[in-house]
């Protein structure tokens, strides 16, 4: 089993982000990457549609006899994680707590704030998340438009700027010192939105505290791979979207994904919801 590949992932390309920070801190590790692009965006869709999307993807990971799932998407962590872990005996690893668990340690004047999809913000898995520090303020916002931004390779525009302006305002009004990028698109953001935030706010990224759970994880179970063969690093996208995949992943990562392969998408029968 420890040689078996990690399980990613997400709506789309946003998730790379995740897999780049695994890569980066355990580079010996095979990963098997599947995009949704052919139903992307998650975040305005509602969460049972996304619950539905997302354990349809997991099961085609899980197929492919992976040891670990890594949930690399915001929307669909706060649809299905209790559902994840139920229905398969992998790890399951999601991209909410991991940033949550960093921001509480990391503020200063317990005043956090949460930016997201709508279907994030809109589902309060972060005001769940941190309810367990209570004695924390957290402020959340929707940032929609900030995925097309990345999306379209755009990273320096005065629209970007300007629109940025209009989201963060409000968290800057109410002096949070610490932001959660509470999508995994939004690291490739970061300089625009640490700009527009100023220097005294702490970025906490999910891609990165991720990985740091993969690595414990992995460590813990003792699942580490093993092999002194070169990992292999498979990408796949749903739909006729792998070109499109490609296009994207060009933009975020340069050359470091070179082939995407299809996977179609399909019905699959679902628990009820709890």
């Amino acid at each position: 089993m420890s040689d078996a590949p990690i399980g990613v992932f997400d709506s789309g390309v946003g998730g790379l982000s995740v897999a780049r920070s695994i890569r980066d801190q355990l580079p010996r590790e095979s990963i098997t990457y599947i995009g949704d692009t052919a139903r992307s965006p998650y975040g305005p869709r509602p969460l049972a549609e996304v619950r539905e999307f997302a354990l349809e993807a997991l099961d085609t990971l899980v197929a492919q006899d992976v040891k670990m799932l890594v949930i690399a998407c915001n929307t669909a962590s706060a649809a299905m994680l209790r559902d994840a872990r139920e229905r398969y005996s992998v790890p399951v690893i999601e991209v909410i707590q991991p940033a949550v668990r960093a921001a509480v340690s990391s503020t200063r004047n317990l005043k956090v704030g949460v930016i997201g999809t709508e279907g994030t913000i809109r589902s309060r898995a972060y005001n769940d998340a941190f309810a367990a520090a209570p004695h924390l303020e957290l402020f959340t916002q929707a940032c929609p438009r900030f995925v097309e931004f990345v999306e379209s390779g755009d990273t320096t525009s005065r629209e970007l700027f300007a629109v940025a302006e209009q989201y963060l305002a409000p968290l800057r009004e109410h002096e949070v010192d610490t932001l959660v990028l509470g999508c995994t698109h939004y690291p490739f953001l970061k300089g625009a939105i640490s700009y527009v935030m100023g220097d005294g706010v702490r970025l906490v990224s999910s891609d990165t505290e991720t990985a740091n759970d993969v690595y414990r994880e992995l460590v813990s179970r003792g699942i580490e791979r093993t092999s002194s063969a070169p990992p292999v690093h498979r990408y796949e996208a749903t739909g006729a979207s792998a070109d499109e995949f490609m296009r994207l992943a060009d933009l975020m990562l340069g050359r470091q994904v070179e082939t995407v392969e299809f996977v179609e998408t399909g019905v699959i029968t679902l628990p009820p919801i709890h």
